[in-house]
């Protein structure tokens, strides 16, 4: 096996490379130019007859580019998917191509196994707003509180929780604990929306995700005007104002199955650009109107730095066992709901 450097030149385009792939560029031609896939291609081979000779199995979240999602992704989805996949695989090694906290999560569901990420720089804003210091000081502050923590955040951070949530299920978490009060972190807009699905009050962080805040009220009108009848669906990490303007607010995962179940003609969906990339391949008769916000952390990902992830095992996500052991109980609650 030849290691290739990830900066060195890109991987030959063969007769037998083009057969391998041929399945996949089919699926996304209508996304991909052709001049593009004699690129993706040779990494795409052979990064998928690599994790075979491993036993290592890419868990890809929604955000990555198409090239990574639909080609060498084992399982492919949002947080809470990817979570239940990382408890349950047989592989030795997990590759996760996302960011760090999701990485973090397959370490601490699986903290036997060899957890890597492609870029250890693959960050997060909402992760990065939050620390355990801070989680243990609310508690302090607001004793006998629960507290509910998006899995946006680190592990010091999930150690110091209750049980954790993602977008799909916050609202079945918040009401799953029976109390009238919670505390709810790290994402403040999030958190607005769940506490308008519930009666429960919660005490919440100012931590946005710097994708979402991006959008606004006025574009939302003005993609509008421009696209007459367009369906327009937004994740609740948008502000309240954006939300009130769009006809369905849901998770990743959410969206996806709302716009498989409403066929709209025309769709914009707010939220990271690649998203609708991903999910245009699966609907082509949809037309797409594509809103490019695109995560800076999740597109620190490429196809060749996860072939170099794979033939060095890098990056190892490595945990202190202690903070994982804690963080293992928020995660496990949070799947037992998330699962039921």
């Amino acid at each position: 096996m030849v290691t290739v450097p990830v900066e060195a030149s890109p991987l030959e385009y063969t007769p037998a490379v083009e057969r391998s792939t041929a399945v996949a560029y089919n699926r996304l031609k209508t996304v991909i130019p052709d001049i593009e896939w004699p690129v993706h291609a040779p990494y795409i081979a052979a990064i998928n007859e690599l994790k075979r000779e491993l036993n290592a199995i890419l868990l890809v979240h929604n955000y990555q580019t198409p090239e990574i999602f639909h080609g060498v992704a084992d399982f492919a989805g949002d947080s809470l998917g990817l979570a239940q996949q990382a408890a349950k695989t047989d592989a030795d090694i997990i590759l996760l191509c996302g960011v760090r906290f999701m990485a973090e999560t397959a370490k601490i569901l699986s903290y036997e196994k060899t957890v890597l990420i492609p870029d250890l720089d693959a960050g997060c804003s909402l992760a990065a707003s939050i620390t355990g210091e801070d989680v243990r000081q609310l508690k302090k502050r607001h004793p006998g509180v629960p507290v509910v923590t998006y899995v946006n955040t680190y592990a010091d951070v999930r150690a110091e929780t209750d049980i954790c949530c993602t977008s799909a299920n916050a609202v079945q978490v918040v009401e799953s604990l029976g109390v009238n009060r919670v505390i709810f972190l790290p994402d403040g807009y999030l958190g607005r929306y769940v506490e308008a699905q519930t009666d429960v009050e919660l005490i919440l962080w100012d931590g946005t995700c710097e994708v979402h805040e991006r959008f606004s009220a006025e574009e939302i009108r003005d993609y509008r005007k421009a696209y007459p009848g367009i369906h327009v669906i937004a994740h609740p990490e948008c502000s309240p104002d954006v939300l009130a303007e769009v006809d369905f607010v849901g998770s990743t995962s959410g969206m996806i199955k709302h716009v498989g179940e409403s066929q709209p003609e025309k769709v914009i969906m707010i939220t990271e650009c690649s998203m609708s990339d991903n999910v245009a391949v699966e609907y082509p008769e949809i037309e797409f109107v594509r809103p490019c916000n695109l995560c800076p952390h999740m597109k620190r990902i490429t196809l060749p730095k996860i072939l170099h992830s794979l033939q060095n095992l890098e990056y190892e996500i490595k945990l202190d066992q202690n903070i994982a052991e804690r963080a293992t109980v928020s995660l496990q609650r949070m799947l037992e709901v998330g699962s039921n």
